[in-house]
């Protein structure tokens, strides 16, 4: 979900920059993943102090200045405008910038005297019209500075996560609900310039009536719960004002034209989808909400004809469907610019026969997204005030008689019980039924004590009645979050407080998981944690009804299918030396419609036992034994007290069967992968987990069992694999025997600098050609760059400068022979 900060600012009169504006939404609200300034074109240009300025020796209107642009030294720029004054700051682009206009800044000559970059104009920057010379700042920043962090200049779009429980997010009015409770300041629609100051009565009706000259339905099959209609004449179709189409634009939507703009104005600052027909196109001024008849088409606005059925609800007219309600309008009668009536419509479609249209037809819209997750329905008399009075102001026009509601069955607010006594046990915190009110009433809850009264001060049971935008508020335990992020989860105490233990005991297969966690964390390996979905077949894997990627369609079998991805995921990236396991369900074909599911652990080997050291340059490989000493290990911590045997599987790439009291429980193969020549042999170990058999772990190499303390929970930091290739290199150094390794290393590290990525210590020599005293050491080293590619010279001089810190600072020279 996009939203424009300057937007937002004009629902809600703030004073917050956008990093604070995000803070704020982000502890409070919704994450903000992202922060986009829209004038990203900007992003070359810096602040800039001339330091001297003159008059050019060969031309009476250039000037030769000297500016300071935070780069050490100063640099020479022929400037043209006569305002330019030493001491002052003013934008600057260094050689190489793109200016927005397209022209690229280039070292040259102008009458004889070098130019290193542009003073710019406000023109020329394209941030007015003004042609009175440089722009020239009024402000305190040290040369240098980006001028888009010392000048706020254009919108900054904010990228919300909207999670799919809070739709009413999904508006700029929303969120503004949400930012005028956090500031305690005021909510208001931004006035439009022009508009009408009032609109027609709206008449009210059950499943039909008339929109002045428009007869509207809705069939009871189409199963609609509210559908707004009027009718709007003498428009003209033609291009959008400024004002409009940089508010769609700050939220990544582009212009169309005046009517369409003002439909989608109304969605991105309400949450409510709205649509234009050209009424003139529409057969027998007819409306119609109805199921699509089987096998009728429709041409929609991208220009695809689709087929469509009857789950499917259409608007049609006389005689034909004209759009798929709730996804997207039809091309027959589309706005264009011969277009001069126009019937307006704002409803709210049944969620799930949306979301059904919106897969069967693989189209997905602004306006499907929102009637997926639920619009509010005492939303549309609002948006359909809002876009008549936005045409009207852009596109001119009447309404034609009397706009229309069709409202069968007005939803009654639920009300929902909260204590302040439950608040306090959940949240640890004393919040007493005044603060509980307060905090609800400022995102639209109301409070009473019964219907129609409202709570007297001091009520310590409140009753809660939910507004019309907040579906996902059904039980007390809803509030409770409510008041926890209203209050602010920064301000619940840390401290723990006293509980009473629970009596019921944990899952027998979570403390297996448990146990086997931090045992294969312990032995080196990583844990990973992937979905449960693979390419599968037709035969033997359950399918998705609602995959996420077609390729990915049907549930695994096996934890081996998914790591192995993995492995292949990182052979890609060229990591030879995989350790990694999971602990997660696996399904198979039920006898009814549920699949059958199990817990199991898996575990995937490869490359490298150990990494390399000196006295092991090459460590070995894992082989079949390491991978039946790892499973052998896996059943004996996941079944304690249990009889553990591997014997010899005849199945096809399986090396042993993992048996448990004479019970096959998993197995261990040899793993068939997509794999480059140079990447050893995948081993696997798959068990599957159940009963347990005691709370004794067993000891490798023991004969008994005893109890031991498990391990505490490790925890991995994890970061993204590398995309760009690494330059490596070997330095052999000639050491002085007295001198240690790790000096060497240390000061090695220090020289290398940030483009070190790994450096290990692989040969130790003594023997011909090392004199005595000495002895030779060979260190591998790995740089790499995160974005790009080293050049030769860059690796060049990185272990010359290595070298040269070696021989001052140790006294150490490379070994020639």
């Amino acid at each position: 979900m996009n939203v424009s900060h300057d937007w937002l600012r004009a629902l809600v009169a703030h004073d917050l920059s956008p990093a604070r504006l995000r803070d704020l939404l982000t502890s409070r609200v919704v994450t903000v993943d992202e922060l986009v300034p829209l004038r990203a074109d900007l992003a070359p240009i810096v602040v800039a102090r001339v330091v001297e300025a003159a008059r050019h020796p060969d031309s009476d209107h250039l000037w030769i200045t000297r500016v300071d642009a935070g780069g050490g030294e100063l640099l020479d720029v022929v400037c043209g405008a006569p305002n330019v004054q030493a001491g002052k700051l003013y934008p600057f682009a260094p050689v190489g910038t793109v200016m927005p206009e397209g022209l690229k800044i280039e070292r040259r000559k102008i009458r004889g005297q070098v130019s290193n970059g542009m003073l710019c104009s406000v023109r020329e920057l394209k941030l007015g019209e003004s042609h009175e010379g440089i722009m020239e700042l009024d402000l305190e920043a040290a040369p240098g500075t980006p001028f888009l962090d010392a000048v706020p200049v254009g919108d900054v779009r904010l990228v919300l996560d909207v999670g799919a429980n809070r739709p009413d997010l999904l508006s700029h009015l929303g969120v503004a609900r949400e930012l005028a409770a956090a500031l305690g300041k005021p909510l208001v629609l931004p006035p439009i310039p022009g508009a009408p100051a009032s609109i027609p009565h709206i008449e009210r009706r059950t499943s039909g009536g008339h929109a002045g000259p428009a007869e509207v339905t809705v069939e009871s099959e189409a199963r609609t719960t509210r559908y707004m209609g009027a009718v709007i004449r003498g428009v003209k179709v033609g291009p959008s004002p400024e004002w409009l189409v940089q508010r769609l634009t700050a939220v990544g939507s582009r212009s169309i034209n005046n009517v369409v703009d003002a439909t989608n104005y109304v969605l991105h600052e309400l949450g409510q989808p709205v649509h234009a027909f050209d009424f003139a196109k529409l057969a027998g001024s007819r409306v119609v909400v109805r199921n699509a008849r089987r096998g009728e088409a429709l041409v929609t606005l991208d220009g695809v004809s689709r087929t469509l059925d009857e789950r499917i609800v259409v608007i049609a007219d006389a005689e034909r469907a004209q759009a798929v309600a709730g996804v997207m309008g039809g091309r027959d009668s589309e706005v264009g610019d011969a277009t001069n009536d126009l019937f307006i419509e704002v409803a709210t479609f049944e969620p799930a026969r949306t979301r059904a249209a919106r897969r069967a037809l693989g189209l997905t819209t602004d306006a499907s997204y929102r009637f997926e997750r639920g619009v509010d329905p005492e939303l549309p008399p609002v948006a359909l005030t809002r876009v008549i009075q936005l045409v009207q102001s852009l596109a001119g026009g009447q309404v034609d008689g009397l706009p229309l509601d069709l409202y069968a069955a007005p939803r009654a607010h639920a009300t929902v019980g909260v204590r302040a006594d439950r608040v306090r046990r959940i949240l640890g915190e004393r919040i007493g039924a005044d603060a509980i009110a307060r905090l609800l009433r400022g995102v639209g809850f109301r409070i009473q004590t019964s219907p129609g009264t409202e709570m007297l001060s001091g009520q310590e049971e409140l009753g809660v009645v939910v507004p019309s935008w907040r579906g996902d508020v059904t039980s007390e335990i809803d509030l409770v979050e409510e008041v926890a992020r209203l209050h602010g989860y920064d301000a619940i105490p840390t401290e723990i407080a006293p509980f009473r233990p629970s009596t019921v005991p944990d899952a027998p297969e979570w403390r297996q998981a448990d146990r086997l966690r931090d045992e294969l964390v312990a032995l080196g390996l990583h844990e990973t944690r992937a979905l449960p979905f693979v390419s599968g077949a037709e035969t033997g894997y359950v399918r998705v009804q609602n995959p996420l990627a077609e390729t990915e369609s049907y549930l695994r079998r096996e934890i081996l299918e998914t790591l192995a991805r993995r492995a292949e995921h990182n052979l890609a990236h060229m990591q030879g030396d995989v350790r990694i396991f999971e602990i997660g369900a696996v399904f198979a074909p039920g006898e009814r419609s549920l699949p059958k599911e199990k817990l199991r652990v898996g575990a995937l080997v490869m490359g490298a036992r150990r990494p390399p050291h000196f006295s092991e340059p090459r460590p070995p490989l894992y082989d079949e034994w390491d991978a039946k000493a790892l499973g052998e290990r896996i059943a004996a911590v996941a079944e304690p007290g249990g009889e553990v045997d591997l014997v010899p599987s005849s199945a096809k790439e399986s090396l042993w069967t993992i048996m448990v009291d004479a019970k096959p429980r998993g197995t261990v193969k040899r793993l068939v992968i997509d794999a480059p020549v140079w990447a050893g042999p995948a081993f696997g170990v798959e068990f599957t987990l159940g009963s347990v058999a005691s709370e004794h772990v067993a000891q490798p190499g023991a004969h008994d069992w005893s109890p031991v303390e498990l391990p505490k929970a490790r925890h991995s930091e994890y970061r993204d694999l590398p995309t760009q290739p690494a330059a490596i290199f070997d330095l052999a150094l000639l050491v002085p025997e007295d001198l240690a390794a790790e000096r060497v290393e240390s000061a090695l590290r220090r020289a290398a600098g940030e483009l070190l990525e790994s450096v290990s210590l692989f040969d130790e020599y003594r023997g011909k050609g090392v004199e005595p005293g000495f002895r030779s050491l060979a260190w591998r080293l790995t740089l790499r760059h995160p974005e790009r590619t080293l050049r030769d010279k860059e690796v060049e001089g990185r272990r010359d400068k290595i070298l040269r810190t070696l021989a001052n600072e140790l006294g150490i020279r490379t070994r020639t022979a």
